[in-house]
């Protein structure tokens, strides 16, 4: 257990700091404090010392230099070694125990203002150096970065102001996670990025392990903005990367008609748009009712009671939908482990990120959805009217779906897919044999592709199982070759212009 005996405290906001400061005091704990801070607490009639009399230097620099001084960072930064202990004393370098930093408020500032002079100033230096030096020795170190944090603070410091290595561990935790978060806004700032004006601080979700039971896993953001859970289990890593793969689609899917979607390992399996949400669920189950064992459930309407008696036929993990009628939540909250999940709003990040080798990769999303008169028709035959929401469909499921992808749709239901392939051909003849497997007709229906045709071996293949209507982006040498056949053969063909990858 480590005792407190000494604080600085150094805070843009003073709300909230009184009582802490009168209960330091009470105990003899010695406080240090600069600028603004000093005056604030030394107005409430606490004794304390000036930072810059321990350091000989004055606050320079209209206060943007203050503490950045090596006797005040000597004092956190000390371990309990023998030659730090000796240098300290050579260097009378002042014990610090506990350290209370409220940064600038660069993010509220980059909100309100416009003037750029005034955001740069309030890129907090000095504070976010003293939150990672205090963090960095949290074996030694009490690192308080929030107001958030003072009540839980006094409550410790009952205990003799005695704290153990956990608490200060897990307030090092959240020192370095809010000192990420603040570079995190200050970059994207500086990368001309909108910092949104209803953005909340970033929470982590530890959830039942990773990708794999062996692995842990975590959820670092703002979940709470994009749904709320209202019923089943924790939610699982791999159930995130599901969820976020059906919201995503179902985003893009701009109708007020029903939509049901069914996804397994961030793939949909299921998709069809129909009049009514019974029918969208029935025909969605039908694309693929294999897969759909155990998949992830998704509409953009109320789920009613009819609907809610047919997905409780069927093992599923997580259904997502705006709202449930209360006699459909009666039905689907019969199974305790199943995830409910209300969809507030769709996310509005324009960035993903993953991690590769030691560092992050980082890309605009992919926020592209093309309609009908984006697509360049390029063969002698232009496709009937009454395919154009349907080559449409295929083309925007094919962008949700892993490459090598092909995606099959006839009246607005997805009748074939094949996925993750590292052959086109591969994944042209996995969705055709799934059709088939699940009795459907390929005449009549429409294909797509994520990306271009190397050849014309897939166009052949398409035209010997009677599917005749394509969209895929172009763009390689040989287009030519495809075109020429679907001409010989009375196909249709049109050019996206966009190319859809998901890796």
């Amino acid at each position: 257990m480590k005792k407190v005996s000494s604080a600085l405290i150094s805070v843009f906001n003073k709300n909230k700091i009184e009582h802490l400061c009168q209960i330091l005091s009470d105990n003899n704990v010695k406080i240090y404090s600069t600028g603004g801070t000093y005056d604030y607490i030394n107005s409430l009639g606490i004794k304390l010392e000036k930072v810059e009399d321990i350091t000989s230097y004055p606050s320079i620099l209209n206060g943007r230099v203050k503490t950045l001084h090596p006797k005040i960072f000597g004092g956190i930064l000390k371990t309990n070694s023998k030659s730090d202990i000796d240098e300290s004393k050579n260097y009378e370098i002042p014990d610090i125990d506990l350290v209370v930093v409220d940064l600038y408020p660069f993010e509220e500032t980059a909100k309100s203002s416009s003037n750029h002079e005034d955001i740069i100033e309030k890129i907090d230096i000095g504070g976010i150096s003293l939150i990672r030096a205090a963090a960095k020795n949290y074996e030694n170190v009490i690192c308080i970065s929030s107001q958030d944090q003072y009540n839980e603070l006094i409550n410790v410091l009952k205990n003799d102001f005695k704290t153990d290595i956990e608490y200060r561990k897990k307030l090092a935790f959240e020192a370095f996670q809010k000192s990420s978060d603040y570079d995190y806004q200050i970059s994207s700032y500086l990368n001309n990025k909108n910092i949104n004006s209803n953005s909340v601080k970033a929470t982590v979700k530890e959830l039942r392990y990773g990708e794999n039971p062996h692995q842990n896993g975590r959820f670092i953001g703002q979940i709470d903005r994009i749904f709320e859970q209202i019923h089943g289990k924790d939610i699982s890593y791999n159930n995130l990367l599901d969820i976020d793969s059906a919201i995503g689609l179902l985003k893009d899917l701009e109708t007020k008609k029903s939509v049901f979607l069914i996804h397994k390992h961030n793939n949909p399996c299921g998709v069809s748009i129909r009049d009514s949400l019974l029918d969208a669920y029935l025909d969605a189950l039908s694309c693929d009712n294999v897969s759909a064992f155990g998949g992830i459930l998704t509409s953009n309407q109320t789920i009613d009671e009819n609907t809610a008696k047919e997905i409780d036929k069927l093992f599923f993990e997580v259904l997502i939908a705006p709202n449930f009628s209360n006699s459909a939540l009666d039905i689907l909250k019969s199974k305790k482990n199943r995830i409910i999940i209300k969809l507030k709003s769709y996310p509005t990040n324009k960035i993903q990120n993953r991690s590769c080798l030691n560092g992050i990769l980082e890309q605009d999303l992919d926020d592209k959805t093309e309609k009908f008169d984006d697509f360049k028709v390029v063969t002698k035959i232009t496709p009937d009217s009454t395919k154009f929401g349907d080559l449409v469909l295929a083309s925007i499921i094919a962008k949700h779906t892993k490459s090598n992808c092909i995606a099959i749709v006839k009246n607005k239901q997805l009748i074939g897919s094949g996925m993750g392939q590292v052959s086109r051909i591969d994944a042209l003849n996995q969705a055709i044999e799934k059709s088939k497997k699940f009795g459907f007709d390929l005449n009549e229906s429409c294909l797509a592709s994520d990306a271009f045709f190397p050849f014309s071996d897939c166009v052949e293949i398409s035209h010997v199982n009677n599917i005749n209507t394509i969209v895929q982006p172009g763009g390689s040498i040989k287009d030519k070759d495809s075109i020429d056949f679907c001409n010989k053969n009375g196909m249709s063909m049109v050019f996206s212009g966009i190319r859809h990858f998901r890796h």
